[in-house]
């Protein structure tokens, strides 16, 4: 939804963009469930009737508050530094680009992170996450053969193992932390893509089994 739709004002106090980040506070702290019209009205010290002057109900509020999550993702596969290049740095693209939404919109992010599809509308935010990863696992596959990444592990896992990384900073990152988001993204980065690139000069040795890859080790000693 468009920034201006989420700033559009209407009763004193609080606008659309308000509203909904105190919902989506409320709905990290309580669950989605849990969390009534009843309870944001008290948090923002309205009338229920004046929350829906702006929403129609709590499934649009999260509907948004989903969408700004996502819509953050999906942006960053539309950026040029992820659809011109080696693969392996479109990968790291990516990457960086998850990284730095999910801190800017980290709430929004935690909230989506913690959806499991019990509505329609969890489930097609879940849809949209899914090709986002797909997205993401296409790349890991597309520097693999590009001879980028090593070629031993399985991209599906990869896939997993870099978004459980990514996903795992919604639990610790504090943006009044010590670590900018800049920072932040080039640590997950050296550390997540250091162990899977293919090193310089070991490309051969990455053909042979254990025991070919030892002999000539040994042989070269």
């Amino acid at each position: 939804m468009p920034e201006s739709a989420l700033t559009k004002r209407g009763r004193p106090g609080y606008d659309q963009r308000a509203i909904l980040e105190v919902a989506v506070a409320a709905f990290n702290e309580f669950g989605y469930d849990a969390t009534s019209m009843g309870v944001l009205a008290t948090r923002l010290g309205l009338s229920k009737s004046a929350i829906y002057h702006h929403f129609t109900s709590k499934e649009e509020l999260l509907e948004q508050a989903l969408d700004e999550a996502l819509g953050g993702l999906e942006g960053v596969l539309l950026e040029q530094s992820a659809q011109v290049g080696p693969a392996i740095d479109r990968l790291a693209a990516v990457l960086r680009g998850a990284v730095e939404v999910l801190t800017s919109r980290l709430p929004y992010v935690t909230l989506l992170l913690r959806v499991r599809g019990n509505t329609d509308i969890e489930r097609a935010a879940l849809a949209r996450r899914r090709a986002f990863d797909r997205s993401v696992s296409t790349f890991v596959v597309e520097a693999r053969d590009e001879g980028s990444l090593r070629g031993d592990i399985d991209p599906r896992i990869v896939t997993r193992l870099l978004f459980g990384m990514v996903n795992s900073i919604v639990e610790w990152y504090r943006p009044e932390g010590p670590e900018d988001a800049g920072q932040l993204a080039s640590d997950v980065l050296a550390v997540a893509l250091d162990g899977l690139r293919v090193a310089p000069n070991r490309g051969n040795l990455d053909g042979l089994d254990k025991h070919d890859r030892r002999s000539t080790v040994e042989g070269e000693a």
